[in-house]
């Protein structure tokens, strides 16, 4: 097996030295904000699969199942690239290598002019899969660095917090994203088109969602210029390790197994439900909207995860983060259950407010699975972000369970069944890991 380059281990120049008791951490400010602004970029651009799905569900006169192959294609990449990716802050460091994985993201938006041009929607999944990729990359840079910039105890918090960045992007870019995209489409039957007449209506029809993500490549670039200015603002130093596939090895301690299982079905819950959202809404017996009216509502489900990490930071700093976990879980469930056992505005609005219940979820569960990493944060990380391909599998098959029985409200029960299985976990690490347990006892 080819030895992998040693993980990174940052260290400020001007901050105190790391507490190698409870993890290497360091008091940077700037570089917290920095990470902020890593946390709303990624987070904006994933939530505008929700705008672009029904778009192109329209256009290529798609079923729920197949439309929702954007979030597979989308997804994938975490399953694909998290691994490599963490080999990659292994060997470059995080500040390069998030600069890279900017980089990637700006040639995934450039790849939607030829997506474009052929009006396929198979083209359109590999732009998707090649943004995807520097997503996962730039994501497996943020959440551990977060984690690492500040003391362990606080790390809950801090990365619900930073979090909340997150959930600012997948607010104000649907929203713009609605009106830009789903804006454009016209009232033309899609289905009575044929040939060239077909093909010139898609081509036509996807020139505003290119003229969208050029311009988010333009930003990405300029973002990566100047993380690339400060590519060096962390001395970093290596330990010497074995080969990058022995971070599953990780998966042997039951806590961090079980964390990665429920990331994996937080984010196919999560993005079930707003891949489908906008259909839901303009069904007759809920809002009975028009596409673009649904698609607007989109940030009130992504909205309510913003607040609602904002508030969760601070009650992660009084009560115990697997009990909130529990809480948030079991009325994600309730909400579901109301949602389906209603109509008209409590049906609609009850399932956008699982937006709120979702704003812990992640940053909880990646801080409870990964407590006690220490030094091999980075390849916890890079697993556990594989485990965000959940949001490649579940979608499909929630779309699929409701092509089956024709009714979105049961196929919403699949992701309620996610939220069970989290409560779980929650009640599983309610308890703060023994300080026994450090890295001299993970596997391998």
């Amino acid at each position: 097996m080819t030895t992998a380059p040693p993980p990174i281990v940052p260290v400020s120049s001007t901050d105190p030295a790391p507490d190698t008791s409870s993890g290497v951490h360091v008091d940077a400010p700037d570089l917290r904000i920095f990470v902020f602004a890593l946390f709303f970029i990624f987070g904006g651009i994933t939530s505008l699969n929700d705008v672009i799905i029904p778009k192109l569900k329209d256009l290529f006169t798609l079923t729920y199942f197949q439309a929702l192959l954007v979030q597979s294609a989308f997804f994938a990449a975490y399953f694909l690239v998290s691994i490599p990716g963490a080999a990659i802050v292994r060997k470059y460091g995080y500040m390069r290598t998030a600069a890279i994985g900017l980089v990637t993201m700006t040639a995934g938006c450039i790849l939607f002019i030829p997506a474009s041009q052929s009006a396929t929607f198979g083209v359109f999944l590999l732009a998707l899969f090649v943004l995807a990729s520097g997503i996962t990359i730039v994501q497996v840079v943020a959440n551990p660095l977060i984690s690492l910039l500040g003391p362990a105890r606080t790390a809950h918090s801090r990365l619900t917090f930073a979090q909340a960045f997150n959930s600012l992007g997948t607010t104000i870019f649907p929203f713009v994203g609605s009106i830009l995209i789903l804006g454009a489409l016209s009232t033309v039957d899609v289905s009575t088109l044929s040939g060239q007449a077909l093909d010139a209506y898609r081509e036509q029809e996807t020139r505003v969602v290119v003229t969208t993500y050029l311009g988010l490549a333009v930003a990405l670039l300029l973002v990566a210029a100047v993380v690339w200015a400060r590519r060096n603002r962390l001395k970093e130093q290596q330990e010497q390790t074995g080969g990058i596939l022995r971070a599953f090895d990780l998966l042997g301690q039951r806590r961090f197994g079980f964390g990665a299982l429920c990331i994996f079905l937080y984010v196919g819950a999560e993005v079930a439900i707003g891949s489908l959202i906008v259909n839901y809404l303009m069904q007759t017996d809920v809002l009975g909207l028009a596409e673009q009216a649904a698609g607007k509502h989109v940030p009130i489900y992504w909205g309510g995860a913003l607040v609602g990490r904002f508030i969760g930071a601070g009650l992660l700093r009084i009560f115990p983060p697997g009990l909130v976990l529990v809480a948030a879980a079991v009325g994600a469930i309730a909400l579901i259950l109301i949602s389906g056992g209603t109509t008209g505005l409590v049906a609609g609005y009850s399932l956008l407010a699982v937006g709120l219940m979702n704003s812990i979820m992640f940053p909880t569960i990646f801080s409870l699975a990964s407590e006690g990493l220490g030094r091999r944060a980075a390849e916890g990380s890079g697993v556990i972000c594989m485990a965000i391909v959940g949001g490649a599998i579940v979608p499909p098959l929630t779309g699929h369970l409701a092509d089956v029985t024709g009714s979105l409200a049961i196929a919403f029960l699949l992701p309620a069944a996610c939220y069970a299985a989290i409560a779980l976990f929650g009640l599983f690490a309610r308890r703060p890991l023994s300080p026994a347990l450090g890295t001299s006892d993970l596997p391998g």
